[in-house]
């Protein structure tokens, strides 16, 4: 529940934000780009340190006080009355994002029975994609009904307020803390066991980052549809979900690369269908065939970060997890503004289509075998 309040509080501003810039602060799609890739750059930065203190400190104590920064930046939204100002919280808001994200994660492997952590963590992430799939349609029918983005950032507030609360009843049981590792060391802040793995994650949320935040401004300038929006996430939800609920019982068999292997594939072909024909059937069939592949996709990598790594470094796996997120995610809005502004919608999503196939060349080409030679279980 926490985990769900955390993308719905999320969610429901990230698809509208490019829309808010340009209607209240009259922002060009390159200066849009760059205020929202700001909070990927702080993310970013705080992931290592997150799965070091989420490993080095209890981590009930961690989450809560990352979770209540997160919770309270929402409120810098609501004030923030110029563009620098509202580029200055995004920025700093994506710190608390990303310490939370790794911190609640962790805690949520902890609990999970080792028997059939692979299909918890399928199981935990569709919080992720249900928060995905309601928010940004909800958003949209508030905006349209109302006018007003000041409530979303309210209820965005009241949301992760909410999701603070559930996460302080929780009761973790004591554990180990890792000591007896040199603090500075480089595998204490980054599995660098992962790094091929990392990369391709950086294509995958490369193309992701590039798709989710223009397709809004895409789907109202070319195609006609001011509240397609909300429809296209859901339908990229619903794969997510469906993939989640078909792959979990596969992954608790061990079939952790192929499954990823078995989403790299299926969501090539969304993004090419996406960025090759330009009508609205298109539009909304790929968002479906997206959610579907990386549904099977995202768990079974977070399951081979998890699985190269010791015990003792479950918060270092999950933070290289999101690292790698976060470099492709905050590369992708970045370019895919001033791919758009320069030459068009249609050449920022050929860049990222292209973006993906190279992760899912490299995944066949050498992480696949790297991945089997290197686990720990």
């Amino acid at each position: 529940m926490a985990n769900f309040m955390i993308f719905f509080s999320f969610m429901l501003l990230t698809p509208l934000l490019p829309l808010y810039l340009k209607e209240t602060f009259g922002a060009s799609k390159d200066t849009i780009g760059l205020v929202l890739s700001g909070y990927a750059l702080t993310a970013l930065i705080i992931r290592p340190f997150s799965g070091f203190f989420v490993d080095s400190f209890p981590r009930k104590r961690v989450l809560l006080i990352c979770y209540f920064l997160f919770f309270s930046f929402f409120a810098g939204y609501i004030v923030s009355g110029s563009l620098l100002l509202f580029a200055i919280v995004r920025t700093l808001h994506g710190a608390p994002m990303g310490a939370t994200t790794v911190s609640n994660s962790t805690v949520a492997i902890d609990v999970l029975h080792p028997s059939r952590r692979a299909e918890g963590i399928g199981y935990y992430g569709l919080s992720n994609n249900i928060a995905s799939a309601i928010a940004p349609a909800f958003a949209i029918y508030l905006l349209q009904r109302t006018g007003s983005y000041t409530l979303l950032f309210w209820i965005a507030l009241l949301a992760a307020g909410g999701g603070f609360a559930i996460n302080s009843t929780l009761h973790l049981a004591p554990r180990e803390l890792t000591k007896d590792k040199p603090k500075l060391s480089l595998d204490r802040f980054f599995l660098l066991k992962g790094w091929s793995e990392c990369l391709v994650m950086i294509c995958h949320s490369f193309a992701y980052g590039v798709v989710s935040t223009y397709v809004a401004i895409y789907g109202k300038e070319e195609l006609g549809v001011s509240s397609g929006t909300g429809v296209f996430f859901a339908l990229l939800s619903l794969g997510l979900i469906l993939s989640r609920l078909i792959g979990g019982p596969s992954l608790s068999k061990g079939r952790v690369a192929q499954n990823a292997a078995v989403g790299l594939g299926v969501t090539l072909g969304g993004y090419l269908l996406f960025s090759a024909v330009h009508q609205l059937w298109a539009y909304y069939v790929a968002a479906f065939i997206i959610g579907l592949g990386s549904g099977h996709m995202y768990p079974a990598f977070q399951m081979m970060f998890i699985n190269l790594a010791p015990h003792t470094q479950r918060g270092t796996a999950n933070s290289t997890l999101f690292i790698s997120w976060d470099t492709g995610l905050g590369l992708g809005v970045l370019a895919g503004g001033i791919l758009s502004e320069t030459l068009g919608y249609h050449a920022a999503f050929w860049a990222a289509t292209a973006a993906y196939l190279a992760g899912t060349v490299g995944f066949f080409g050498y992480v696949f075998r790297h991945f089997q030679q290197n686990k720990l279980r």
